[in-house]
């Protein structure tokens, strides 16, 4: 039927045909039938009538059911809205009574999932609104529907609709914060239980007859059983949880509702959870679940990877496979009851654990809970005997049967050997070394792959010891290797990878004599992985560990390297937003290890380090931590690309966080060093010249000034400063820099920052900001720096600083003290003579040059007290001799304050 509505909605009257048409063009696709349908369903909303007129075209199963669905999420809106009697144009009486008394009826009749999710919404609404005063036999009449559709076997659909219903209501009554709703549910409990118990009686009864009698134990069947038990022990394990571990919540509650939890909790521990019922558990667990089924054993055989990845999954996959969720419940029952169950674990154990007793199937079963319990037992079990007289004789067995203990054995030891100390690690290497053996035959894929997650669990606890390790290294390795080339699975290969990284990392530079082995392997899995970019991932963070492990070797393997960073991190590459944090890794890790032979490998990957330096982007930390490396790495270069370096650095000070605020002043502060090192005063005023062009000074100016207006201020309206106390002291320390480097490049730096300002006012209140805020430097480098900065300032001669003299002589005597705390020592203990004392033992090349430019620092390379003599010697030449020098500065300087300086035997 096609139509249009076209007249207002106030003169166009409510009846169940125009209802239906209009309903039929709110659900069309006409956006302009959609807009007028829905504006006439709007102005019908407070007409008594519409509501159960919804509810009769909602139960008519043969209108269409976009119509069906748009009226009863009409009407489950519409309960929200104008149920509750104050509601303005609340729904009437008699038309509750009637949408109560169709809806639970035709919600267990409804054919189509999504309407009947949606009616059993609305009911859970209604019901919440009345039971139990205007509907007290709610509960009652869909508990009587459960049992009368329960008795009829020809339409299982009712039964589901009226489960369905009853779930609703519960959520919707439990979810309630007004004590009366809830304890009418508490009080209807009893009778849902009731009937919820005897209908899954009945169903579990009829499936396992139904199992029983099936001789085929086809897979249907076998996973109806497997799914009810998986149901059953995710129970029991909501039950341990609420009784051992109940949730924590920061919401108040009520001193009834604590009551009531804690009553819960003893009812379930006291009737449920009992020490036999715990003990009748585990047994079962370790007889029934434990135990590896005979389609378990055809999988091993046909789908060996993809039965091994279920078996080792990780994260929520217990909540879906059987054997994995009962060793979880296995493992909270020896948590929580380890009095009343380790002792009968312990005496199955004994009796199962010895080299006579050839039930493989029974041995995995026991072992793999002794593995489960490795961190209650580790006390209880003496693990070394068992492990040299039992476990590695059983691991060479060649009989049928073996593999399969082979397997638990390789999990057991990856189990015990991160909480046992004092095992024999030599004589494990040597069981996972014949556990990787493919010549084996019973070291079939499931075993290998089973050896090969396992291993990095052996070789990561803190008691590992290369020296140990080294007689099976080059096999195990070998071994390695060529069964993440034999499997397929890229889940397979991502865990053997991971066993791989870990390996790496524990063997640190003893993995150099492997490393080509390793290389050689990873081109091909880099083409094989294609858009499996967890994969690459992988190998590049395989790439970045074994670089840091063989340190000044890695050179040799930029032609490999530098080609995957390049496209990883390319702006324009598709694989950039998978790959790019990894790829930054091993970006860092490749320029720590460079030498300065081998800065032209590396510079041609400059380029796509400058968007990065960008506020906001995700690997500016990263991105700042490169750039830094790089001016150790090449100073020269990146000083001549210094334009693309500092314009983003401007942005970056104004906001940006704390943090990278100090990384971006630390490697202002590098170019600074670097330029006065490489080209003297020259290159540093080029350098400066380009602070001042990108406005790099002129901010940090700004925020120093704004700094010390807010410092004038007192009281409690005074002004804040939003400057941070740490990122001051990098201001300074910039500024110090250049003064200590030549206190004249730092005034006429000034003055080009501050051109419409007088010089000494500048001058003034810099300084004036600069000695107030020394007292609160307390890193000693940095306070040694500023120290150094503003003594340096005394060879300008001017009054500007010779007024500060009380100020200087005050920070002079706190450095020295701080610094020639050591009566042993005649120099400051910032002072490094010797530069080989401070070679580290496993030195990279970026630790080398940092060591380098730190020897050649003013900070390390000056004396403090000397260096105070000669500038004030200066200052006193330039004031024309002691005499005028005391009468026009020192006669100013409080006494105390000089009395303290000249303790100090400097002048």
């Amino acid at each position: 039927m096609q139509f249009a509505i076209e007249v207002a909605g106030e003169a166009n009257p409510l009846s169940i045909q125009t209802l239906y048409n209009t309903l039929t063009a709110a659900s069309s696709s006409d956006p302009q039938q959609i807009k007028t349908g829905s504006q006439q369903l709007q102005n019908w909303e407070k007409q008594p009538g519409y509501y159960s007129s919804l509810q009769t075209i909602f139960i008519d199963s043969s209108l269409p059911v976009e119509v069906r669905y748009l009226c009863i999420i009409q009407l489950k809106n519409g309960i929200d809205k104008y149920w509750r009697k104050t509601a303005v144009h609340a729904i009437k009486k008699d038309e509750k009574d009637q949408i109560r008394s169709r809806s639970i009826e035709s919600g267990t009749k409804e054919p189509d999932p999504r309407l009947a999710l949606q009616n059993a919404l609305m009911i859970a609404k209604i019901i919440r609104h009345e039971y139990p005063l205007d509907w007290p036999d709610a509960i009652s009449s869909i508990v009587s529907n459960l049992r009368q559709a329960s008795q009829i076997n020809d339409n299982p659909l009712r039964l589901t609709r009226a489960l369905l219903i009853l779930l609703e209501v519960i959520k919707e009554l439990s979810t309630a914060r007004i004590q009366r709703t809830r304890t009418n549910l508490q009080l209807a409990a009893l009778e849902v239980l009731q009937v919820l118990g005897e209908i899954y009686a009945d169903k579990v009864q009829t499936l396992t007859a139904f199992s029983a009698d099936d001789d085929s134990h086809d897979d249907r069947s076998i996973s109806i059983v497997e799914y009810l038990s998986l149901k059953g022990l995710l129970l029991l394990r909501a039950c341990i949880k609420m009784v051992f571990n109940p949730a924590q919540t920061f919401k108040y509650q009520h001193a009834e509702d604590k009551e009531e939890k804690a009553l819960s909790r003893e009812l379930l521990k006291k009737n449920l959870l009992t020490e036999d019922f715990a003990q009748v558990v585990m047994q079962t667990l370790m007889t029934r679940f434990f135990v590896l089924t005979p389609r378990d054993l055809q999988d091993w055989e046909e789908q060996p990877e993809e039965w091994q990845r279920r078996e080792e999954g990780e994260d929520d996959v217990w909540e879906f496979s059987i054997r994995s969720c009962a060793e979880k419940l296995f493992l909270e029952l020896i948590l929580n009851y380890k009095d009343q169950l380790v002792q009968p674990l312990l005496s199955v154990f004994g009796n199962v654990a010895n080299l006579q007793n050839t039930n493989v199937f029974q041995k995995d079963s026991v072992y793999g809970a002794i593995g489960l319990a490795a961190s209650v037992l580790e006390d209880r079990i003496d693990f070394d005997p068992f492990l040299r007289e039992t476990l590695a004789h059983e691991v060479g067995i060649e009989e049928p049967g073996y593999g399969l203990l082979r397997r638990r054995i390789a999990i057991v030891l990856g189990q015990w050997l991160p909480v046992k100390d004092g095992l024999d690690r030599p004589l494990v290497y040597q069981i996972f070394q014949h556990l990787l053996d493919k010549s084996s035959p019973l070291n079939d894929l499931t075993v290998r792959i089973t050896a090969g997650r396992q291993l990095k669990n052996v070789i990561v606890p803190f008691e590992f010891r290369f020296e140990q390790f080294r007689p099976y290294a080059a096999t195990v390795l070998g071994r390695l290797l060529a069964l993440i080339e034999e499997v397929e699975l890229s889940e397979t290969k991502l865990a053997l990878l991971n066993t791989l990284t870990m390996l790496i990392q524990s063997v640190e530079e003893q993995i150099a004599p492997f490393a080509d082995q390793i290389i050689s392997c990873l081109p091909p899995l880099w083409e094989q992985a294609g858009a499996e970019f967890l994969m690459k991932q992988s190998i590049l963070g395989i790439l970045s560990s074994l670089i840091s492990a063989i340190k000044g070797d890695a050179q040799k393997y930029h032609q490999l390297v530098i080609p995957l960073i390049d496209s990883s991190v390319d702006i324009n590459s598709d694989t950039r937003v998978y790959l790019l944090e990894d790829a930054m890794d091993l970006w860092v890790n490749v320029l720590q290890q460079t030498p300065s032979s081998g800065v032209s490998d590396v510079l041609p990957l400059v380029p796509h380090l400058f968007p990065m330096l960008e506020v906001g982007s995700e690997t500016l930390r990263k991105a700042l931590e490169i750039t830094e490396t790089y001016v150790y790495l090449a100073p020269t270069q990146m000083l001549a690309s210094t334009n693309m370096i500092l314009t983003p650095f401007t942005s970056l000070l104004r906001g940006s966080k704390r943090e990278v605020t100090g990384i971006v002043l630390s490697i202002v502060e590098l170019l600074m060093q670097s330029a006065l090192e490489l080209g003297g005063n020259e290159t540093l005023r080029a350098l400066t010249a380009q602070l001042l062009e990108v406005n790099l000074l002129q901010t940090i100016l700004s925020g120093l000034h704004g700094a010390h207006e807010a410092h004038q201020t007192t009281g409690p309206n005074r002004s804040k400063t939003w400057l941070d106390v740490l990122v001051e002291t990098d201001y300074f320390s910039v500024l110090g820099r250049l003064a200590l480097a030549n206190p004249n490049l730092l005034i006429d730096a000034v003055i080009a920052a501050t051109a419409n300002e007088q010089v000494e006012n500048t001058v003034e209140w810099l300084l004036s900001e600069w000695f107030r805020h020394l007292d609160n430097i307390s890193h000693p480098e940095k306070k040694k720096l500023n120290c150094l900065a503003v003594t340096a300032l005394l060879q300008t001669g001017q009054p500007w600083i010779m007024k500060h003299l009380q100020d200087l002589m005050a920070v002079w005597t706190e450095a020295v003290v701080e610094l020639y705390d050591n009566d042993e020592r005649k120099d400051d203990c910032l002072m490094y003579w010797d530069g080989e004392t401070l070679t580290g033992t496993n030195e990279t090349a970026e630790q080398e040059r940092q060591r380098k430019l730190m020897l050649v620092d003013p900070v390390h390379r000056l004396d403090l007290k000397p260096f105070i003599r000669d500038h004030l010697q200066h200052a006193v030449n330039s004031s024309g001799g002691s005499e005028a020098f005391q009468a026009q500065w020192v006669v100013n300087v409080d006494q105390d304050v000089l009395q303290e300086f000249g303790k100090l035997g400097i002048f």
